[in-house]
């Protein structure tokens, strides 16, 4: 085993908050192989580079000689998780959540070693359980402590319905920690309190309770909003590595170093070096390179990765892309720019007619692709490498 300190160190990056620390760092004095719990509710067949945070974690702790269980949350994934959800989700069929599932296995080992980790499902203990074992459970907790929780605080406070299964869901999600025994869990900062109910079971079913981690929630292509396939600002871990790259080099200068932190698996002292070879004048575009090959390798594989890096050479760098590109902060009062404006108002184009006759020649591009579409509207909190001919180009952003 590591010794302490340093595996609290690697723990401790990219990490919101830890409770209770001095547990953990109790467990990890033993010396024994602790048993790391993520849940994962199959709710959609992809996963993206936001949902590989926690996996990443569940990485760290392999290399420090931990046991990672990953939780499948099929019975879970069929009520639905009310995260964040001004209304009640529509639940999963079992068919749906299944496929789902399957899918998750084979990409969660792009990451993960298959060796040390072993794969749960939740339906093979709640479908044991009996409805007079399900009142038991619901007893443990009242409704004023479900209230708590902000989401359904707001719903009820907005006379909002919240129906009963709703409240279900924390409990099942919790009583999965007394099912797996686990000795820490892991999730994303919006499931604290899902994970404080893990750990008040375990207390009540007489174990010892678990050490409680959350990370970050990592914002997506425009920086602002979390990265989420609904608001496509979002880059898939089976995306083609060409577009895996191209996306990674639309990230803002400053997003690239939080992107760094939580997901690349360089030390934190060789990115740190990175930040003062920029400040030494080096060019931010061949920084952001290297994470973009890491990232592309880890989810194909260093060939490809050095494919898609000369293939956006050959699009952008020899198509004469300036090193000194202009950026461009637009606002748009109604939540989004027609394009033909944004061209007009980054000085791209002399007018909207200008815009309209550039986009039906073909010679308007965003992001290297070419723009066919001229009702397009960009929404607000986007940012993106507009190009208008050869040689005029712009990093525009809608805020």
């Amino acid at each position: 085993m590591v010794a302490v300190a340093e595996a609290m160190a690697l723990i401790k990056r990219g990490t919101e908050e830890i409770l209770l620390e001095d547990e953990l760092i109790d467990k990890l004095k033993t010396g024994r192989s602790l048993r790391i719990k993520a849940g994962f509710d199959p709710t959609a067949p992809d996963l993206h580079l936001g949902h590989t945070v926690l996996i990443n974690k569940l990485h760290q702790f392999q290399q420090l000689g931990h046991e990672v269980l990953f939780l499948i949350g099929d019975f879970t994934g069929m009520i639905g998780d009310p995260t964040g959800k001004s209304t009640t989700r529509p639940p999963l069929t079992r068919d749906e959540v299944i496929e789902n599932a399957r899918t998750y296995e084979k990409q969660i080992f792009k990451i993960l070693d298959p060796e040390k980790t072993l794969v749960m499902f939740n339906s093979s203990w709640m479908n044991e359980m009996s409805s007079a074992d399900l009142i038991q459970l619901a007893a443990r907790q009242t409704v004023a402590r479900m209230l708590e929780r902000d989401d359904f605080s707001k719903r009820y406070k907005a006379g909002q319905p919240i129906a009963i299964h709703e409240f279900l869901y924390p409990l099942i999600q919790g009583y999965d920690s007394v099912a797996m025994k686990a000795d820490v869990e892991l999730g994303g900062t919006d499931q604290k309190f899902y994970l404080l109910v893990g750990r008040e079971l375990q207390k009540q079913y007489g174990q010892k309770p678990q050490t409680v981690i959350t990370v970050p929630i990592l914002e997506g292509l425009d920086g602002v909003q979390k990265m989420s396939k609904s608001l496509n600002n979002y880059i898939g871990i089976n995306d083609a590595p060409d577009d895996m790259f191209g996306k990674l080099m639309s990230i803002s200068d400053d997003l690239m170093w939080r992107y760094f932190e939580l997901l690349s698996f360089r030390p934190m002292s060789e990115i740190e070096q990175f930040r003062k070879d920029i400040e030494a004048g080096k060019n931010p575009r061949d920084v952001k390179f290297l994470l973009c090959e890491e990232i592309v390798s880890r989810f194909h594989d260093a060939q490809a990765a050095t494919r898609a890096r000369e293939n956006f050479i050959t699009r952008f760098q020899k198509g004469a892309m300036p090193d000194d590109m202009p950026e461009v902060t637009l606002s748009a009062s109604e939540g989004a720019l027609a394009i033909a404006n944004l061209l007009k108002d980054a000085g791209l184009t002399q007018s909207t007619s200008e815009s309209l006759r550039m986009i039906k020649q073909g010679a308007v591009k965003i992001e290297g692709e070419k723009l066919t579409d001229s009702k397009l509207t960009i929404p607000a909190g986007t940012s993106h490498v507009f190009q208008v001919g050869k040689r005029r180009f712009a990093r525009v952003t809608v805020e």
